[in-house]
C-alpha cells in the first residue's frame, strides 16, 4: 500500500476513470454526429445547426434542477443515472443505424440525451470530490480530473473522424457505447460519504439561497463574472476565427484544424503542469495565470494580422488551452473550498449555467463584428473582452489569497 500521504484515495481514483470514460465517450459523439449527419444523410449548415443546438440545451435548461438534485440525493446515484441515460440513447442510435432508420431529428434527440448525462456528471462530481479527497490535495484532485477532459477534448474528434472513415459510421457510436459503460462499471465500485438528509424545502428557496452564496461572496462573484466574460470572448473569437483564417490567413482546413487542435495540446499541458505550478506561488496568484494567459494569447492572435503565420495562430491556441484549464482547476478547487457541502450541486451548476448562457451572445457578438467591421476590428474587440475578465478578477480579493485554508477562513469570516 502507498504511504505516501499526497496519494489520492482509491475511490477518487475510481470517479478520475469513470470520468475518463464518460468524457470521451461525450467527446466521441458530440464529434461524431455531425459527420454523420453530413456523410449519411447530406445534411447542410443549417440542420447541423440545429443539431448542435439542441445538443446545448440541456447545460442551459437543466444544469440548475440537476445542481439542486445533486444537493438533495447521492451524487454517485445521480451520476449512474445521467450515463445510463447516455448508454440508453447510443443504443437507440446504434440500433437505428443498423435497421437504417437514421435521421436528422433522430441524432439531435440522441445528442439532446447524451447532453443531459454529460450535465448530470458536470454537476455531481465536482461535488463529489471534497468528499472524498482532504482539502490540501482539491487542486491535485481537480488537476487529474481536468487532465482527462483535456486528452478527450483533444482526442475525441479526431479519433471520430478516423473510425467513420476507416469502419464505418457506426463504429463510433459503438466505442462511445462502450465507453460510457465502463464509466458506470467504475461509479459502481464508487464507497461515497454519507450525507445528511437536506432538508424539506421549495426548490425555489434552494437556488435562492445558492445564488445569494455566490453573489454575496467577495471570492466566488468575481470568479462568476470572469468566467462570463472569459465565455463571451471565447465565442467571439470562435465566430470569427475561421472566416479570417481561411479568407485573410489563406489556410486551408486542415491548417485551420492543425490550429485549433493545439487547444487541446495546451489543456493537456496545462493540465499535467497545473499541481507543480500551483504549489510554486501563492494560491491567488495562480488564479490570475489563466486570465493573464487569455490575454497574451489573443494578442498572439491578433499579431497574425501583420504576421500571418500558422505556427503564430498554433502558438495563439496553445496559449488559449493551457492557461484556462489552470484556470479551471483553480476556480474550482476555490469553490469546493468555500461553499459548504450541502450547498455544492446548486453553486456548480450556477457556475455552469452563467458560463453557458454567455456563449451564444459572445457568438452573436462575433458574428455581429466580424460583419460589420474589418479583420483588425474584430481581432482587437477579442483583446478588449479578455482584458475585462482579467481587471475583473485582478481588482478582486482573489488576487491576495496565499492559500485555500485562508480563503476558507475569509468566507466563514464574510458569512458570519
Amino acid at each position: 500500500m502507498n504511504s505516501n500521504s499526497n496519494a489520492l484515495p482509491s475511490a477518487f481514483h475510481k470517479l478520475a476513470f469513470s470520468n475518463l470514460m464518460a468524457q470521451s465517450a461525450e467527446q466521441l459523439t458530440l464529434a461524431a454526429v455531425p459527420i454523420v449527419a453530413v456523410l449519411m444523410l447530406k445534411a447542410g449548415p443549417g440542420e447541423i445547426g440545429v443539431i448542435a443546438a439542441v445538443q446545448s440545451l440541456p447545460f442551459l435548461l437543466l444544469s440548475i434542477p440537476l445542481g439542486l438534485l445533486a444537493d438533495r440525493m447521492s451524487r454517485k446515484r445521480l451520476m449512474l443515472m445521467s450515463e445510463v441515460l447516455r448508454v440508453c440513447a447510443l443504443l437507440v442510435l446504434i440500433v437505428a443505424m443498423l435497421l437504417e432508420q437514421i435521421s436528422v431529428p433522430l441524432l439531435a434527440c440522441v445528442g439532446f440525451l447524451a447532453a443531459v448525462g454529460t450535465v448530470g456528471f458536470s454537476v455531481s462530481a465536482p461535488s463529489l470530490v471534497p468528499a472524498l479527497v482532504g482539502s490540501q490535495q482539491l487542486a491535485q484532485a481537480n488537476g487529474r480530473l481536468e487532465l482527462a477532459r483535456s486528452m478527450a477534448f483533444a482526442g475525441g474528434p479526431a479519433l471520430a473522424g478516423a473510425l467513420i472513415a476507416w469502419m464505418g459510421a457506426s463504429t463510433s457510436f459503438v466505442l462511445s457505447l462502450m465507453l460510457s459503460l465502463a464509466a458506470v462499471g467504475f461509479l459502481r465500485q464508487i464507497q461515497e460519504p454519507v450525507r445528511q438528509a437536506a432538508p424539506d424545502r421549495h426548490p425555489w428557496l434552494e437556488l435562492k439561497d445558492g445564488a445569494h452564496f455566490v453573489w454575496s461572496s467577495h471570492l466566488l462573484r468575481p470568479i462568476l463574472l470572469t468566467s462570463i466574460a472569459w465565455n463571451i470572448s471565447w465565442f467571439v473569437l470562435q465566430a470569427i476565427y475561421v472566416p479570417y483564417a481561411i479568407r485573410t490567413l489563406g489556410m486551408g482546413s486542415s491548417e485551420v484544424g492543425l490550429t485549433m487542435a493545439c487547444y487541446g495540446v495546451g489543456m493537456i499541458a496545462g493540465s499535467l503542469l497545473a499541481s507543480r505550478i500551483v504549489s510554486l506561488m501563492p494560491f491567488g496568484q495562480a488564479i490570475l495565470l489563466g486570465p493573464f494567459f487569455s490575454v497574451a494569447a489573443a494578442c498572439v492572435m491578433t499579431s497574425t494580422h501583420w504576421l500571418p503565420s500558422v505556427l503564430v495562430a498554433c502558438f495563439a491556441y496553445f496559449l488559449f488551452g493551457f492557461g484556462p484549464i489552470i484556470w479551471t482547476i483553480t476556480s474550482t478547487t476555490l469553490r469546493q473550498s468555500v461553499t459548504p457541502n450541502p450547498m455544492m450541486g446548486r453553486v456548480t451548476a450556477i457556475n455552469i449555467v452563467a458560463g453557458t448562457g454567455a456563449r451564444p451572445l459572445g457568438a452573436l457578438l462575433g458574428g455581429f463584428v466580424g460583419e460589420m467591421g474589418s479583420d483588425l476590428a474584430s481581432l482587437l474587440v477579442v483583446v478588449a473582452g479578455f482584458a475585462v475578465q482579467a481587471i475583473v478578477i485582478t481588482f478582486s480579493r482573489v488576487r491576495s489569497l496565499k492559500s485555500l485554508s485562508e480563503a476558507q477562513e475569509a468566507s466563514q469570516g464574510h458569512e458570519d
